[in-house]
Protein backbone atom coordinates (compact mmCIF):
# COMPACT_ATOMS: atom_id res chain seq x y z
CA UNK A 1 0.00 0.00 0.00
CA UNK A 2 3.10 2.36 0.75
CA UNK A 3 4.53 0.98 -2.24
CA UNK A 4 1.28 2.26 -4.54
CA UNK A 5 0.98 6.03 -2.86
CA UNK A 6 4.57 6.65 -3.25
CA UNK A 7 4.42 5.85 -6.47
CA UNK A 8 1.29 7.81 -7.09
CA UNK A 9 2.57 10.69 -5.74
CA UNK A 10 6.27 10.28 -7.98
CA UNK A 11 4.01 10.59 -10.95
CA UNK A 12 1.62 13.71 -9.65
CA UNK A 13 5.04 15.51 -8.55
CA UNK A 14 6.60 14.80 -12.44
CA UNK A 15 3.18 15.64 -14.05
CA UNK A 16 3.01 19.28 -11.94
CA UNK A 17 6.32 19.75 -12.79
CA UNK A 18 6.17 18.73 -16.55
CA UNK A 19 2.94 21.28 -16.32
CA UNK A 20 4.85 23.92 -14.37
CA UNK A 21 7.39 24.70 -16.99
CA UNK A 22 5.88 26.19 -20.15
CA UNK A 23 7.93 26.98 -22.97
CA UNK A 24 8.08 29.52 -25.53
CA UNK A 25 7.56 28.09 -29.31
CA UNK A 26 7.33 29.12 -32.85
CA UNK A 27 7.24 27.71 -35.77
CA UNK A 28 8.79 29.53 -39.02
CA UNK A 29 5.19 29.24 -40.98
CA UNK A 30 6.84 28.06 -44.00
CA UNK A 31 4.31 26.91 -46.61
CA UNK A 32 4.88 23.47 -47.56
CA UNK A 33 7.98 22.95 -44.86
CA UNK A 34 10.35 24.34 -48.36
CA UNK A 35 13.32 25.75 -46.61
CA UNK A 36 12.82 24.85 -43.17
CA UNK A 37 16.33 22.71 -42.92
CA UNK A 38 18.51 25.93 -43.71
CA UNK A 39 16.21 28.73 -42.31
CA UNK A 40 15.47 28.72 -38.51
CA UNK A 41 12.59 27.03 -37.77
CA UNK A 42 12.12 27.18 -33.44
CA UNK A 43 12.98 29.41 -30.83
CA UNK A 44 12.80 28.65 -27.63
CA UNK A 45 12.83 30.94 -24.40
CA UNK A 46 13.27 29.60 -20.93
CA UNK A 47 12.16 30.53 -18.27
CA UNK A 48 8.97 31.66 -20.29
CA UNK A 49 8.41 34.01 -17.16
CA UNK A 50 11.32 36.05 -15.92
CA UNK A 51 12.24 38.76 -13.61
CA UNK A 52 13.79 41.77 -14.60
CA UNK A 53 17.50 41.34 -14.22
CA UNK A 54 16.80 37.60 -14.68
CA UNK A 55 18.35 35.65 -17.40
CA UNK A 56 16.92 33.16 -19.58
CA UNK A 57 18.14 30.69 -21.91
CA UNK A 58 17.35 30.91 -26.04
CA UNK A 59 17.67 27.60 -28.37
CA UNK A 60 16.66 27.85 -32.24
CA UNK A 61 16.72 24.92 -34.33
CA UNK A 62 18.14 25.11 -37.65
CA UNK A 63 20.45 28.15 -36.83
CA UNK A 64 23.55 25.28 -37.19
CA UNK A 65 26.04 28.06 -37.73
CA UNK A 66 25.49 30.25 -35.25
CA UNK A 67 24.13 33.96 -35.03
CA UNK A 68 22.23 36.17 -32.51
CA UNK A 69 19.13 36.65 -30.82
CA UNK A 70 17.58 40.65 -29.92
CA UNK A 71 14.94 41.39 -28.11
CA UNK A 72 13.99 45.39 -26.94
CA UNK A 73 14.27 43.39 -22.94
CA UNK A 74 18.25 42.33 -23.58
CA UNK A 75 20.94 44.31 -22.16
CA UNK A 76 22.95 43.33 -25.34
CA UNK A 77 22.09 41.12 -28.36
CA UNK A 78 23.05 37.37 -27.34
CA UNK A 79 25.79 35.29 -29.59
CA UNK A 80 23.96 31.86 -30.46
CA UNK A 81 26.80 29.42 -30.27
CA UNK A 82 26.77 26.47 -33.20
CA UNK A 83 24.97 23.47 -32.83
CA UNK A 84 21.42 22.08 -33.65
CA UNK A 85 19.69 23.67 -31.79
CA UNK A 86 22.29 26.84 -31.42
CA UNK A 87 22.14 28.17 -27.88
CA UNK A 88 22.62 31.54 -26.12
CA UNK A 89 21.93 32.80 -22.72
CA UNK A 90 20.31 36.39 -22.16
CA UNK A 91 20.07 38.85 -19.74
CA UNK A 92 17.09 40.49 -18.96
CA UNK A 93 17.68 44.58 -18.46
CA UNK A 94 16.99 45.05 -14.95
CA UNK A 95 14.84 48.58 -16.41
CA UNK A 96 12.64 46.58 -19.03
CA UNK A 97 8.74 46.99 -18.23
CA UNK A 98 6.84 43.75 -17.33
CA UNK A 99 5.12 42.91 -20.35
CA UNK A 100 5.15 40.72 -23.29
CA UNK A 101 8.43 40.67 -25.02
CA UNK A 102 9.04 39.15 -28.57
CA UNK A 103 12.82 37.61 -29.77
CA UNK A 104 14.45 38.30 -33.52
CA UNK A 105 16.96 35.52 -34.39
CA UNK A 106 19.55 36.30 -37.35
CA UNK A 107 21.55 32.86 -38.36
CA UNK A 108 25.25 33.51 -39.54
CA UNK A 109 24.17 31.77 -42.59
CA UNK A 110 22.25 34.74 -43.76
CA UNK A 111 19.48 33.06 -44.35
CA UNK A 112 15.42 34.78 -43.49
CA UNK A 113 16.01 36.11 -39.67
CA UNK A 114 12.65 34.36 -37.51
CA UNK A 115 10.66 36.68 -34.77
CA UNK A 116 8.95 34.81 -31.92
CA UNK A 117 6.48 37.50 -31.19
CA UNK A 118 5.89 37.09 -27.39
CA UNK A 119 8.15 34.79 -26.78
CA UNK A 120 8.60 35.81 -23.49
CA UNK A 121 7.24 37.69 -20.10
CA UNK A 122 8.89 39.71 -17.84
CA UNK A 123 7.24 40.51 -14.60
CA UNK A 124 7.71 43.68 -12.20
CA UNK A 125 8.76 43.57 -8.34
CA UNK A 126 6.14 43.07 -5.75
CA UNK A 127 4.48 46.18 -3.37
CA UNK A 128 5.12 45.69 -0.56
CA UNK A 129 2.26 47.16 1.60
CA UNK A 130 3.27 48.14 5.22
CA UNK A 131 4.98 44.73 5.98
CA UNK A 132 8.69 46.56 5.63
CA UNK A 133 10.59 48.29 8.29
CA UNK A 134 12.29 51.03 7.99
CA UNK A 135 13.84 51.60 11.29
CA UNK A 136 16.44 49.66 13.28
CA UNK A 137 15.50 47.81 16.55
CA UNK A 138 11.66 48.17 18.13
CA UNK A 139 10.10 51.62 17.83
CA UNK A 140 8.31 53.09 20.82
CA UNK A 141 4.92 51.63 19.48
CA UNK A 142 6.47 47.99 19.36
CA UNK A 143 7.84 48.98 23.09
CA UNK A 144 4.01 49.78 24.25
CA UNK A 145 2.38 46.82 22.55
CA UNK A 146 4.98 44.75 23.75
CA UNK A 147 4.82 45.96 27.12
CA UNK A 148 0.87 45.90 27.28
CA UNK A 149 0.70 41.95 26.25
CA UNK A 150 3.90 40.91 29.04
CA UNK A 151 1.61 42.56 31.64
CA UNK A 152 -1.81 41.28 30.43
CA UNK A 153 -0.24 37.93 30.56
CA UNK A 154 1.19 38.83 34.24
CA UNK A 155 -1.87 39.73 35.74
CA UNK A 156 -3.70 36.81 34.16
CA UNK A 157 -1.13 34.54 35.36
CA UNK A 158 -1.59 35.97 38.45
CA UNK A 159 -5.30 36.02 38.51
CA UNK A 160 -5.05 32.17 37.34
CA UNK A 161 -3.06 31.25 40.45
CA UNK A 162 -4.85 32.73 43.15
CA UNK A 163 -8.27 31.39 42.13
CA UNK A 164 -6.46 28.03 42.29
CA UNK A 165 -5.44 28.29 45.49
CA UNK A 166 -8.55 29.56 47.09
CA UNK A 167 -10.00 26.34 45.48
CA UNK A 168 -7.48 24.03 47.86
CA UNK A 169 -8.77 25.67 50.74
CA UNK A 170 -11.98 24.75 50.50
Amino acid sequence: MRTTRALAASVAAVAALGLAAPAAVARDGMPGGSGSAVSPSNIVALPSVIARGGQLTITVDNCVHGGTATSPAFTAPVSLTPGNPARGTATVSSTANPGLYSITVNCTNGRNPLTRDDAFTVIGGVRGGLGGSSSNGATPTDMAIGGGLVAAAAVGGGVFWMRRRSEKRI
